[in-house]
């Protein structure tokens, strides 16, 4: 049997994580569930999903912090998630999670 994609999602609004993980299992996706950074980066390590979908602000360890942490040991794909729209913040995002050459 083929492995599907597993996808880690990372987000402390519990009804936003369900949805997310939903609509990712309804298009064959595997899913796992963080709802801080602490605990995102252990499962991170843990599980090597194929993807991870990152909100921004959570607790205990902000999203930047998780984002800056994987890449320094992996080219996973980070899909950013969220409520921030400044050009500021925009800027962060993409430099805390750029792709490893």
């Amino acid at each position: 049997m083929e492995r599907k994609p597993l996808v880690l999602v990372i987000e402390d609004e519990k009804e936003i994580a369900r949805f997310i993980e939903l609509e990712l299992g309804a298009e064959g996706y595997s899913t796992d569930v963080a709802y801080d950074g602490v605990t995102g980066l252990s499962k991170f390590r843990e599980v090597a999903p194929d993807l991870v979908v990152l909100d921004l602000m959570l607790p205990v360890l902000d999203g930047l912090e998780v984002a800056r942490r994987i890449r320094k040991t992996s080219n996973t794909p980070i899909i950013i998630l969220t409520a921030k729209d400044g050009i500021q913040d925009k800027v962060e995002a993409w430099t805390a999670a750029p792709t490893i050459t």
